[in-house]
């Protein structure tokens, strides 16, 4: 199959199996934020509320795209992404699934709500900082995509600002606006014994759907991204460029690109050596169209070409007009459209085993971190109006983080929503400050650990395989 030498098809095989396995465990590791607050309030059984939460998980990966799984692949450098050394490759891979697989795990065991997100881009900050830091590599640090990490981390460190606010300011309106009779009963603790009325129960169930359905489509497109730079790597005649655009489909958009370049009139010497350089990929890629066995070289010209414009439009002081700027980014640097079409692409079987993988992992092992989200984080236990909020607050959030192409963390900006909603009800003296404190720690720590352990890995297998 794909006309791979049995050793290199068996590593295919296995690392495919290993970003499942990542998937399954983000699955049941996240299970817990989405369907917390409808079990333990008693409107839903567990099984039905897990089993359900798979499901919409799954229907989240097949409805969403792939710009969030493009956003954090993009921070490894371009050459790491179309490096032919498939010994490199693998050794990069392994580090990057094995670290994220240890540490989610290892934090679901102990019962402390950790993210997924933050593991697998420090995992993959971490390979990118050691292939940075390799004797052949010039470049060093500079090879590492610093924008796109600067972009990507102010999106996971202001979800859980958000959540928090938005959280206590949500609880605030509704101690206004409910009405004086059900009052007290939505503000207070649930019943064990009993389900609550029907149309609290519709809130919950709703607001926790939509919490598994962003989960699934920002989550799962880290998946698929993943999987993908597998896939490139290691069988590019198949993979490297789309087989639904063709390089005819968008070479309008590049000629265009590169009369607009042309046209740019300026004596700064950053300026001229992005657009020398510019032009100099657009030139491989016009030549190169119609030669077999380029796919791979084509995709690292679109790549360089897009990385090349990015920084032009960005350059302080820059002679590009506000037109220019607008039309190179729309045909050269947006994920997905323009000529990034080309490389920007998912196969609809690697959706589905993404689909299938989260969306299992979510059926498994919830109650752990579902008593840490019900009753450790706040001195008292969740009320109805707390899950609602906390809820409705998270899938807000992560549906909008998705909308813009941005990786955010469930399960940080749903416990930030739920310690929003204790502080709402009795202050800051209501949280449990074991817990805060713990997961305080597990969000300071999951970056560099995973930096660090990837890294390491990815130096260590690199030492066997060459």
């Amino acid at each position: 199959m794909f006309n791979l030498e049995t050793d290199v098809f068996i590593l295919l095989g296995i690392v495919l199996f290993a970003a499942c396995v990542f998937e399954f465990i983000n699955g049941f590791h996240d299970t817990a934020n989405a369907v917390a607050t409808v079990i333990y309030t008693n409107s839903m059984k567990p099984i039905s509320a897990v089993v359900w939460s798979g499901v919409v998980n799954f229907l989240g990966v097949i409805s969403g795209g792939i710009g969030v799984g493009l956003s954090i692949i993009h921070l490894l450098p371009i050459d790491l992404l179309i490096d032919q050394n498939t010994g490199e490759i693998f050794a990069m891979v392994f580090a990057m699934l094995l670290s994220a697989i240890i540490w989610n795990f290892g934090t679901w065991y102990f019962g402390i709500p950790s993210s997924s997100s933050h593991t697998l881009i420090g995992a993959i900050l971490g390979v990118a900082l050691g292939y940075a830091l390799l004797p052949n590599n010039t470049t060093v640090l500079e090879s590492v995509n610093w924008s796109k990490a600067i972009k990507i981390f102010t999106g996971l460190l202001m979800a859980p600002v958000i959540g928090f606010t938005l959280a206590i300011i949500l609880m605030a309106i509704l101690k206004k606006v409910a009405p004086a009779s059900q009052r007290e009963m939505i503000f207070s603790e649930p019943d064990v014994r009993k389900k609550p009325p029907i149309w609290i129960r519709g809130i919950l169930i709703s607001t926790s759907t939509l919490v598994s359905f962003f989960h699934g489509r920002n989550d799962g497109q880290k998946g698929i991204g993943l999987i993908m730079l597998i896939l490139v790597a290691v069988v590019p005649a198949k993979f490297a460029l789309s087989p639904n655009t063709s390089l005819e489909d968008v070479m309008p958009q590049i000629t265009q690109a590169e009369s607009i370049l042309n046209a740019i009139e300026t004596s700064d010497n950053d300026q001229m050596g992005l657009i020398e350089s510019s032009l100099s990929e657009i030139q491989y890629i016009k030549t190169s169209g119609n030669i077999e066995g380029e796919d791979l070289n084509i995709r690292a010209s679109i790549l360089k070409l897009s990385d090349h414009v990015s920084h032009l439009v960005q350059l302080e002081n820059s002679s590009l007009t506000a037109g220019q700027k607008s039309e190179l980014s729309k045909l050269l640097t947006q994920d997905e459209k323009g000529v990034r079409k080309l490389v920007d692409f998912a196969p609809f079987w690697v959706i589905m085993l993404i689909s299938l993988s989260l969306g299992l992992g979510t059926m498994f092992s919830w109650k752990r971190i579902v008593v840490t989200i019900g009753e450790k984080i706040g001195k008292t236990h969740l009320n109805y109006a707390q899950g609602a909020s906390a809820e409705l607050v998270a899938a807000t959030t992560i549906g909008l983080a998705s909308g813009f192409g941005l990786p955010v963390s469930t399960t940080h900006t749903l416990s930030s929503g739920v310690a929003g909603t204790m502080v709402a009800s009795d202050g800051l003296g209501n949280l449990q400050l074991n817990t805060i404190r713990n997961i305080l720690i597990t969000w300071v720590l999951t970056l560099p650990a995973s930096i660090g352990l990837s890294a390491g890995l990815f130096l260590l297998f690199r030492m066997f395989v060459s």
